[in-house]
């Protein structure tokens, strides 16, 4: 799946940008310059999509982007974490059973789920590859963030 999902920005009484995803709850920010609130809308959308993840909830699926709307992407580490989350939520792997395939703890699983932790994107594929899944990198011009 893609992780970039349409937002509206909108201006508020005071001036400042708003900015909103329609698909993700609780990704919400604003700065007084659109670029900054696009920006911030970076963090906000890493942010929100880990309490799903804390949650144990399924990740959103990103809807169609619609006239007025801009595209945000969660950075590519933020992207493969959610995607580990999904395939281990999709066919039931707890972290238990995902750290024995990798002879890891269960901690450093929590840790390579999260989009909000730090880790190294080699071990995050590492982690992918034993639930069956890769990782595709694309590049764009423009629209997504």
């Amino acid at each position: 799946m893609r992780y970039a999902y349409p937002c509206k920005i909108e201006r508020d009484e005071d001036g400042a940008f708003v900015v909103s995803f329609p698909d993700v709850t609780g990704a919400n920010t604003g700065a007084d310059d659109r670029a900054e609130a696009l920006e911030l809308a970076e963090e906000a959308l890493a942010g929100a999509l880990g309490m799903y993840v804390e949650l144990r909830e399924p990740i959103p699926v990103p809807s169609p982007i619609m006239d007025g709307q801009e595209v945000v992407a969660v950075n590519s580490v933020a992207a493969a974490k959610l995607e580990l989350y999904s395939a281990m939520r999709t066919q039931g792997i707890s972290r238990r059973a995902l750290a024995r395939r990798l002879d890891v703890s269960d901690t450093t699983v929590g840790r390579l789920t999260s989009p909000g932790s730090n880790s190294r994107i080699g071990h995050v594929v590492r982690a992918l590859r034993a639930v069956g899944r890769g990782l595709v990198i694309e590049g764009r011009a423009g629209s997504a963030r």
